[in-house]
């Protein structure tokens, strides 16, 4: 039969040969159709769970935040193993279920187990599911510098700190408004922060408590949006952001 095959194909070569042509053809149209994958997605089940704690260290991280995280995490149902990373101001734990785990059943799970950290995590620390994505997630990495004769409006040069607060403030919103976007991490860089430091000798002579300062700077940083005024069963809207406890002081 291999040797009628092959006279055949002798006999009709220009058969074949158009043959051929047209075959090749046809696997290059349907390979431009096919949805192939140049990386396929191998990634397990998993759940991150990030952390911030500004200007704590890699050691108080791991021992204060990302150790309790893990404690936590132990025993969860489907649950295969947990890995972290603990770096500078960050905590990273990543929780990874057996194969075949709804995403959303696991992450219901690690929510609930978050809860019941509650008081064990350090004053002003709060832990944070990252949104469902794939290992393949983060594919970009980006600094943000400055030339060497860049200067600020007052003439200064362009430290970490300002750094910071253009990826916080300009470009980070910027990036998020792009289509595929999830999510945006930001590391390094010093955090802008306004520190009040009380001269307790003034304080005295003002007769000024620490509560007192505590206080007023709470109520001076509380963002009240706008709203209504209920009175006798009436509504007055309020058009304009404000602070507004009764409705004498608008009128």
């Amino acid at each position: 039969m291999l040797d009628a095959i092959i006279r055949f194909s002798i006999a009709q070569r220009w058969l074949i040969f158009f043959a051929t042509i047209g075959m090749a053809a046809f696997g290059v149209y349907n390979y431009q159709r096919l949805p192939i994958d140049a990386v396929p997605d191998i990634t397990n089940v998993q759940v991150q769970i990030n952390t911030e704690a500004q200007g704590y260290s890699p050691i108080v991280v791991e021992q204060q935040i990302t150790y309790p995280i893990e404690l936590e995490m132990a025993g969860l149902p489907d649950l295969d193993y947990i890995r972290s990373l603990s770096r500078y101001g960050l905590s990273q734990v990543t929780v990874v279920f057996k194969e075949g785990t709804d995403i959303y059943f696991a992450r219901d799970q690690v929510a609930q187990r978050l809860q019941q950290l509650g008081e064990t995590m350090p004053a002003g620390i709060e832990p944070q599911m990252a949104p469902i994505s794939t290992g393949l997630g983060e594919i970009l990495i980006y600094t943000v510098e400055a030339e060497s004769d860049a200067r600020e409006e007052d003439g200064s040069g362009y430290s970490s700190m300002h750094l910071r607060v253009l990826q916080d403030w300009v470009i980070a919103p910027q990036l998020r408004q792009v289509p595929g976007v999830v999510e945006i991490n930001t590391i390094g860089g010093y955090e802008r922060q306004f520190h009040v430091t009380p001269d307790p000798s003034k304080l005295r002579a003002f007769d000024v408590s620490f509560e007192d300062i505590v206080t007023s700077l709470e109520a001076n940083n509380a963002n009240v949006g706008a709203g209504y005024i209920e009175q006798r069963g009436s509504q007055y809207l309020i058009s304009v952001p404000g602070r507004v406890q009764s409705l004498n002081e608008i009128r």
